[in-house]
């Protein structure tokens, strides 16, 4: 089933990853359980029928391969199968197992929610929709593609962003109006090469919000969000 309410299992021994991956996860929209073996797994699946299984390929006890035949000899949940290993060997005899796809450390949190994406509609059977890359809202027209902004009505017809404030922009047309913590921004902009305590989004949004309202005096389609975030206000459609 592909849905934005869709559990997965994690099964994995490395607590800080199983916290990452399931934080991000979670804000995706996705119910998220975390075990660190096969046995703890076992229990799990006596309470839970997830939708997806995340495993990873070395684990204490029971390894990542026994689990993944064991798992598919008597179900059919889907498996994203994760580990450090990237030799051509290990993917192969993951995928052998019968894994559905194969991530190797380190990832993107985008990269593996794109895959897990992918795993949960091909499990469903659905087609896959082509992705609208365009937006409008305000008075301008976004396209992802083309990375380009368009100002309807006004002396200047494109939007003159870095590739950060793009990003940024980018992250709130798809999200819009709903309050995005600094974090989350982070995650959607720059994954994994975010520092802790990453600053830098202030001062994006800081430069964008002049860049809009240069563009649309009083348009405020930027607004902060005591103690929770920033907001982006407008109406966002997608156009062809």
């Amino acid at each position: 089933m592909m849905t934005q309410t869709a559990t997965i299992l994690m099964v994995e021994d490395d607590p800080e990853i199983s916290r990452l991956v399931a934080d991000f996860m979670r804000r995706e929209g996705f119910e998220v359980a975390c075990v660190g073996d096969g046995k703890a797994m076992d229990a799990m699946l006596q309470r839970l029928r997830p939708d997806l299984v995340i495993l990873d390929l070395m684990l204490p006890g029971e390894d990542g391969l026994s689990i993944c035949r064991r798992l598919r000899a008597d179900d059919s949940i889907p498996i994203l199968m994760l580990t450090a290993k990237s030799d051509e060997i290990d993917r192969v005899v993951g995928l052998e197992m019968g894994a559905d796809d194969y991530l190797a450390k380190p990832f993107g949190p985008r990269e593996l929610l794109a895959r897990v994406r992918a795993i949960l509609r091909r499990a469903s059977g659905a087609p896959a929709k082509p992705l609208v890359r365009r937006f409008a809202f305000d008075r301008f027209v976004i396209d992802l593609d083309s990375r380009s902004v368009e100002t309807i009505e006004a002396e200047t017809p494109e939007l003159q962003l870095t590739s950060a404030e793009f990003d940024l922009l980018g992250c709130f047309v798809q999200r819009p109006r709903r309050v995005l913590t600094r974090d989350q921004i982070l995650d959607w902009t720059r994954g994994r090469s975010a520092e802790p305590f990453d600053r830098t989004v202030d001062m994006l949004i800081s430069r964008l919000r002049k860049k809009l309202d240069g563009a649309s005096p009083g348009s405020n389609l930027i607004t902060t969000v005591r103690n929770g975030g920033y907001l982006f206000t407008a109406t966002v459609k997608q156009v062809s």
